[in-house]
């Protein structure tokens, strides 16, 4: 029902119950309302010419208009009651136990309960099913933040430097449209934020609307859809008319890929129908707005690869901007954000924290502070320390602390020598991350024990020799188990997945193997969500180019197992010495045990590399 036909049906419904009240009004009007003794009165004159009696009334009509009344009406008395009372010469009234209100009342009290209850119990049900109101159905469900209150500016934001500058040509058209305008100019239709999860996607899309100052639309694109066909394209209909209100306004869609997922070949049904429909009615409202008139279309996600091609093509999304993880200089910047609300020591300096964190997001370091803070709460300390940075970054990376899994004797001395096969092995090869802490107390992840290593810089190259190396440190836990007790175990089941994984990438991707040549036989698999976002795609090759690759990347790992060997043969008496430490203090750092530092040798061949 449209909005005309609201209206015109609220009027004859007003006309009704208005007609209706006017016909009481007048029937009220034409009777009297008389005391009992006033009836008894008027019966013996002769003046009654009719009588209806009820329970609780006596009504009828008179002979004669009396005061202008044709009709009367009086509480019924019991006869016998009331002449006994005429003998006293007292005067008769009757009451009613109810009036008018009461009267109306019990029949639309209960009703009301009745509807009341019933649009309760409906609404929470609807809402644990994700129906939604029904008459709100088809209604948008943003967010809207009016001007600052986002409460967020480009101050807030740290570590993305390149979006932050692109962003803010978003403020100054919105801020300042005759100055594009002037040379015929016009704001990008739609920005695109791509990048990994916890990089700030979300966070600079409110910073734009709180540097513009402008009405701020803020929604998921799962929120689009529901289970009613149709339902997804009212609402993006819907958003599109309140911005279109609102301008000039920004838009922000998070997740857009659980909306713009590319459409399958031939069309789909049910639920891919519903999300094809929304999909279409999105590209019909970018390709309806004037770019002119100060909507600005901002959408984030860390799946562009799945996008439909209509979606991120020139004319909708005309601009992606990747908000990536943050390097050395932006990790530090983002910890001096976020360290503005904690009381930090001195020793605690961001630019030390951002040389332990390589990898880490903006959510990543935001959680790392918070940690640092609880630490230092349980200590009952004044300040955050550097140490309990440190010790926050251990739980994230390795897991909490698990004291009290006591292992047996045997099996603490086998991580020992573990452990410390990697970590020596990682101070003697040259290309290698320098070793922060070795440990042999069980964390919650599953691990008996664990060996840090802290990169110095950020790599954005890895060359063939770093691989290699990063192969042997893995292998070299197992390798100090086998020259140790002339065994194996089920520790390095984690290790042997990681060097496999670096072999067969070496082999098939990287075209590091000369047999294989320079060819790409696997598609890099890496997307903003990692290795495991996307199916593994069947192999494109021969047989006989299968069986070589698995031959080298046998080869590669038994390689890696030797040097490995090699190394740790080299040192056992630093193995040995470094163990025993290990099994008494737990956790030993290269400040404690000087041999895992890297030795001038290994620091002369990395600088001659550089």
């Amino acid at each position: 029902m449209n909005q005309k036909h609201t209206i015109n049906f609220s009027y004859f419904a007003f006309a009704m119950i208005a007609m209706v009240v006017f016909q009481m009004w007048l029937g009220y009007r034409a009777v009297a309302q008389i005391d009992y003794s006033e009836f008894v009165t008027y019966l013996e004159d002769r003046k009654i010419a009719s009588v209806q009696v009820s329970e609780s009334r006596i009504q009828g009509q008179f002979t004669t208009t009396i005061d202008g009344k044709t009709h009367f009406m009086t509480q019924r008395v019991e006869p016998d009651f009331a002449r006994e009372l005429a003998k006293y010469d007292v005067e008769i009234t009757g009451t009613s136990d109810q009036n008018w209100l009461t009267t109306l009342l019990s029949w639309i009290l209960p009703a009301a309960v009745f509807f009341g209850l019933w649009s309760l119990f409906f609404r929470n049900f609807a809402e644990k099913r994700g129906l939604g109101g029904m008459m709100n159905v088809g209604k948008s469900k943003a967010k809207v933040y009016v001007e600052t209150d986002t409460g967020v500016t480009f101050d807030d934001v740290a570590g993305v430097d390149e979006a932050k500058l692109e962003l803010k040509e978003v403020v100054a058209f919105l801020t300042e449209r005759e100055k594009f305008s002037r040379l015929g100019a016009h704001v990008p239709k739609g920005v695109l934020l791509v990048g990994p999860p916890g990089t700030g996607k979300t966070l600079l899309a409110r910073a734009v609307a709180g540097e513009a100052k402008v009405p701020f639309f803020s929604i998921s694109g799962s929120e689009f859809v529901e289970m009613f066909v149709g339902v997804g394209a009212a609402r993006v209909r819907d958003l599109f008319e309140q911005a279109r209100k609102a301008s000039p306004c920004i838009i922000f869609i998070d997740e857009l890929d659980a909306l713009g997922r590319a459409r399958m070949a031939g069309g789909g049904f049910g639920g891919h129908d519903e999300k094809e429909q929304t999909l279409n009615q999105l590209l019909a409202e970018l390709d309806g707005f004037d770019p002119s008139s100060g909507i600005v279309l901002l959408a984030a996600t860390n799946r562009p690869e799945i996008l439909d091609p209509a979606l991120t093509r020139a004319g909708r999304f005309d601009r992606q901007v990747v908000v990536d993880r943050p390097d050395r200089i932006g990790r530090a910047a983002i910890l001096k954000v976020h360290m503005r609300k904690i009381i930090a020591a001195d020793d605690a300096d961001p630019e030390k924290i951002a040389g332990l964190t390589p990898g880490f997001t903006g959510a990543d370091l935001a959680n790392l502070v918070n940690e640092a803070a609880i630490f230092a709460t349980r200590r009952d300390g004044e300040k955050v320390k550097l140490d309990d940075f440190t010790r926050a970054m251990e739980r994230i990376v390795a897991g909490s602390e698990k004291p009290g899994r006591l292992l047996n004797p045997a099996d603490r001395e086998r991580v020992a020598y573990h452990e410390m096969g990697h970590a020596l092995t990682a101070a003697s090869l040259p290309s290698t991350d320098p070793v922060h802490k070795v440990s042999i107390i069980p964390r919650s992840i599953g691990s008996l024990g664990y060996t840090l290593q802290r990169p110095t810089e950020d790599k954005f190259l890895i060359t063939e020799g770093d691989l290699k190396d990063r192969m042997v440190v893995l292998l070299a836990g197992r390798a100090a188990e086998d020259m140790i007790y002339g065994e194996i175990s089920t520790g390095a089941a984690d290790d042997l997945a990681k060097v496999t994984d670096i072999a067969r990438q070496i082999a098939t991707r990287f075209g590091m193997v000369d047999n294989l040549g320079q060819a790409v036989l696997e598609e890099a698999r890496s997307t903003f969500l990692g290795d495991n976002a996307l199916q593994t795609k069947e192999k494109d090759y021969s047989d006989e180019t299968a069986r070589e690759v698995d031959l080298a990347v046998r080869k590669l790992i038994d390689d890696a197992y030797k040097r490995a060997g090699g190394v740790l043969k080299k040192r056992a008496a630093d193995l040995k010495k470094g163990t025993e430490m290990l099994i008494e203090m737990e956790t030993l750092t290269p400040e404690e045990f000087p041999a895992l530092i890297q030795d001038g040798a290994a620091k002369k061949k990395t600088a001659k590399a550089g």
